[in-house]
C-alpha cells in the first residue's frame, strides 16, 4: 500500500533540545491517523515539519511523494490544513474568506462549498473577527475541505471546541474519508477512538507505536487474575504485562502483546488462579498505560548521552 505520507529517521532538535528523535512514520493512503501524546511529546513540532513550517535537524520526510522541504506554492493545493492557532483574516466576512481562497485552487467544488457552508451553519455576511472559535473552525474546515485535497492534516483541531461543533466537524471529515487521506494530532481521545482508522503514540519526540486501531484494541488488555489464596507477585513478569498490583487474592496488570497463548502465560505464571479474565479497554485507559510505563522506562543510550551533553 501507498504512504501519504512516509518519514526515515526524521528530526528536530533545538538547541541540546530533541524534539523530534529519528522518526519512521509511514501513514497510508486512504488512512484516518491520529498521533497521540502528551503536551510537548512533539506532535506539533512533527506538522510542521512535514508541511515544511520548519525544517528538519537530520533525516527526511515525503508527503503525496514529494520531499517535505519542496512543499511550497502549487504543492499546497493538493494538502488541506487547518491548525488550533490557525490564524485567519478576520476583518473578511465568511464569504469574502471562501472567495478568497477559492482563486488558488483548481480544484475547488462550488457545490462541495454551498455543501459546506449548509452544514456547518456558516454566516456567510459576519466578518470573522465577530465569529465564536467554534464558527472560526467551521470556516477554516470548509476552506480546507471544499477543494477536495488527496491529504488533510489537521494540529489539534477539536481542542476547545463544544460536543456539538466537534461532532459537525467529525462528520464533515468522516464524509470526505473516501477520497482522502487524513492525519491529525489530537488530545480529544474518546473522540478519535470513534471515526480513527490507524493510531501513532509519540512520547519525548520517539515513535512508541503505530498500527491501525483494531489491531490496537486486540493487542491492550485488562487482565484480572483471581487466586485461590493471597500471594505475592512472581520475579521476572513478562516486560509486556504493564502496572501489576496484587490485593488479598486479585492480581491486576495490563497485558500489551497480540499473542494468542496469553490466558496459557497466566496460567503458568500463577499455577493457583482460580479465574482469569481479559477485558478490552478504552482507547483513554491504553494512552495512559503507555504514558505511566514511559515515565518508568531506562533512557536509552542515546537519551544518556543527550543529557551527559545538556549536562556538559
Amino acid at each position: 500500500m501507498n504512504s501519504a505520507i512516509l518519514t526515515h529517521t526524521l528530526s528536530k532538535s533545538f538547541g541540546r533540545t530533541i524534539a523530534v528523535d529519528r522518526l519512521d512514520l509511514a501513514v497510508p493512503e486512504g488512512a484516518i491517523y491520529a498521533l497521540v501524546g502528551a503536551n510537548g511529546a512533539g506532535k506539533t513540532t512533527l506538522i510542521k515539519l512535514l508541511m515544511n513550517i520548519i525544517r528538519p535537524t537530520a533525516g527526511s520526510a515525503q508527503v503525496l511523494g514529494l520531499n517535505s522541504r519542496a512543499l511550497a506554492g502549487k504543492a499546497f493545493s493538493r494538502i488541506g490544513y487547518v491548525s488550533e492557532n490557525q490564524e485567519m483574516p478576520e476583518w473578511m466576512t465568511v464569504a469574502g474568506l471562501l472567495d478568497y481562497y477559492r482563486a488558488f485552487y483548481p480544484t475547488w467544488d462550488r457545490a462541495l462549498e454551498q455543501q459546506l457552508v449548509r452544514q456547518f451553519d456558516l454566516p456567510l455576511t459576519r466578518k470573522l473577527k465577530n465569529l465564536s472559535r467554534g464558527m472560526k473552525m467551521k470556516a477554516a474546515f470548509a476552506s480546507s475541505l471544499a477543494y477536495r485535497p488527496p491529504l488533510i492534516v489537521l494540529d489539534e483541531p477539536f481542542s476547545g471546541l463544544d460536543p456539538l461543533v466537534r461532532d459537525e466537524l467529525i462528520e464533515g471529515l468522516i464524509e470526505r474519508s473516501p477520497e482522502t487521506t487524513i492525519f491529525l494530532s489530537s488530545h480529544d481521545l474518546a473522540e478519535i477512538e470513534s471515526f480513527s482508522s490507524h493510531i501513532g503514540y509519540l512520547e519525548q519526540g520517539r515513535l512508541l507505536f503505530s498500527e491501525e486501531m483494531s489491531v490496537l484494541s486486540d493487542r491492550f488488555r485488562e487482565v484480572t487474575v483471581t487466586l485461590e489464596s493471597p500471594a505475592p507477585l512472581p520475579a521476572n513478569l513478562p516486560p509486556a504485562w504493564l502496572q501489576p498490583q496484587t490485593a488479598d487474592c486479585v492480581v491486576r496488570f495490563i497485558h500489551s502483546a497480540n499473542d494468542e497463548s496469553t490466558a496459557a502465560e497466566i496460567a503458568q505464571f500463577f499455577p493457583i488462579a482460580r479465574d482469569i479474565s481479559l477485558d478490552p479497554m478504552p482507547l483513554r485507559s491504553i494512552f495512559l498505560a503507555v504514558a505511566k510505563a514511559g515515565r518508568h522506562r531506562a533512557p536509552s543510550q542515546h537519551e544518556q548521552a543527550n543529557v551527559k551533553g545538556t549536562a556538559a
